[in-house]
């Protein structure tokens, strides 16, 4: 196979995988706290003297939205989400998470867990216990929570210290493996949760692009291989 063919494979290989993030963003439009993925394509470029150069594209940066999804208003005294920068912690069977997904709710412990049961931390790193005899819960925009009127501890909220490491583990967890800092600009609101941050409308016409543009590439791959099959014919004769 010539350069071109090698340089139009690596293309197709990134396309495909740009169409399979696509798709999965589409599929989670709707679930709380998803943040949206993209693709960054990088192109290599080999040369040595007295020979073609070769340039290779490959899709080997896969990105993390920070934008704000759409915020809903639940009502529930146990739903939060995070206005600005920021994210919930949780504390996984793998280590602490992150999260924008605030639909949470005490277990039988009277520990505060989030819808897959993994423990929601404080701004000291520590799970959050709400009384079995609770009447009222209430946190302010600082993340403080009270009890009945007394205060209790505070909801954490961190950043990752390097956002453009930050690695996706399951549709709403993130592992940050450079760390965690506490955020203090961040605002929490009680009784709303955050949509996902997805845009359908341009997350289809993406992927309408890439599929012609994938299907371009085939078209060209399948080209070659006739003509050098024409090729080959013509010298075998």
């Amino acid at each position: 196979m010539d350069n071109a063919g090698y340089t139009t494979l690596t293309r197709q290989s990134g396309l495909k995988r740009e169409m399979n993030v696509l798709a999965h963003n589409i599929a989670n439009a709707a679930t709380t706290g998803y943040r949206a993925e993209g693709i960054a394509f990088s192109e290599f470029i080999k040369s040595a003297p007295g020979t073609e150069s070769i340039s290779m594209a490959t899709a080997n940066v896969q990105m993390t939205s920070l934008e704000q999804g759409a915020l809903k208003q639940t009502g529930g005294s146990l739903d939060f989400a995070v206005e600005g920068p920021g994210f919930f912690m949780v504390q996984t069977s793998n280590g602490e998470r992150l999260t924008r997904a605030g639909a949470f709710a005490p277990n039988e412990n009277g520990d505060l867990v989030n819808m897959d049961g993994h423990l929601v931390l404080d701004a000291g790193g520590a799970p959050i216990f709400i009384p079995p005899d609770a009447k009222s819960v209430d946190v302010s925009s600082d993340g403080t929570f009270s009890v009945d009127g007394n205060p209790l501890g505070q909801l954490g909220i961190y950043r990752p210290i390097n956002p453009l490491d930050l690695k996706r583990e399951t549709g709403v967890l993130f592992e940050a493996p450079d760390g965690v800092e506490p955020i203090e600009e961040a605002r929490v609101l009680q009784g709303f949760l955050e949509n996902s941050n997805v845009n359908p409308i341009t997350q289809l016409s993406r992927m309408i692009e890439v599929q012609r543009a994938y299907e371009m590439g085939q078209t060209f791959l399948e080209n070659e291989h006739n003509r050098i099959r024409d090729a080959v014919k013509t010298f075998v004769k």
